[in-house]
């Protein structure tokens, strides 16, 4: 089984900023998937199913991200899992608007839901997949940026990142990690992002 699992915040007044792209993507990938998101159970809203053939949940903790390691820690308990059976997603300020990077590991590069959920977990040995939004306008600080909501320019690459982002999670289940770093790590060279 993996849990993929979108970072985010709940609640309607961060449904469209950076910092929701993570809930963005399990949104779409349970749209394509036809996995209905039903279960709210307290510390995230989930759904269970298939894809290409293999188990998978996808869940958006609504823990708030600075403590997203608690609906982390939640769902490892109650499907039994440990932390090499997550993929987490989520927004990357230092990658360009619309670029996606998969990695097997690494550490949480000042993001403060990988922080938590690292802290949580007591690792930093499980996949993730970083959606590029691109840093701050010059002056800018962090916070307001994450959330904030894209322009009317960003929108698109977003839109495409996300859509690149569900496909490099099936390839991953029908291949491999390697596959699927190997085949959508690049996406987004070719034009400059």
């Amino acid at each position: 089984m993996l849990l993929v699992v979108g970072l985010g915040n709940p609640g309607l007044r961060y449904s469209s900023t950076r910092h929701n792209v993570g809930f963005r993507f399990i949104d779409l990938m349970a749209k394509r998937a036809g996995i209905r998101l039903n279960d709210r159970r307290a510390k995230a809203v989930l759904g269970q199913g298939r894809i290409a053939g293999q188990e998978v949940v996808l869940a958006k903790p609504r823990t708030f991200m600075n403590n997203s390691g608690e609906g982390i820690e939640y769902l490892l308990a109650r499907f039994g899992g440990r932390p090499s059976d997550l993929l987490v997603v989520y927004d990357e300020m230092a990658l360009p608007t619309g670029r996606i990077r998969l990695r097997a590991a690494g550490s949480h590069a000042g993001h403060n839901g990988i922080r938590s959920i690292i802290s949580s977990v007591r690792t930093d040995e499980f996949p993730r997949l970083r959606i590029g939004v691109g840093p701050p306008s010059s002056g800018g600080r962090s916070i307001p940026h994450v959330l904030g909501k894209f322009s009317k320019e960003e929108e698109p690459l977003i839109a495409q990142a996300v859509q690149d982002a569900v496909a490099a999670v099936r390839c991953l289940l029908e291949e491999s990690i390697d596959v699927a770093m190997n085949r959508y790590n690049v996406i987004g060279n070719q034009t400059g992002n």
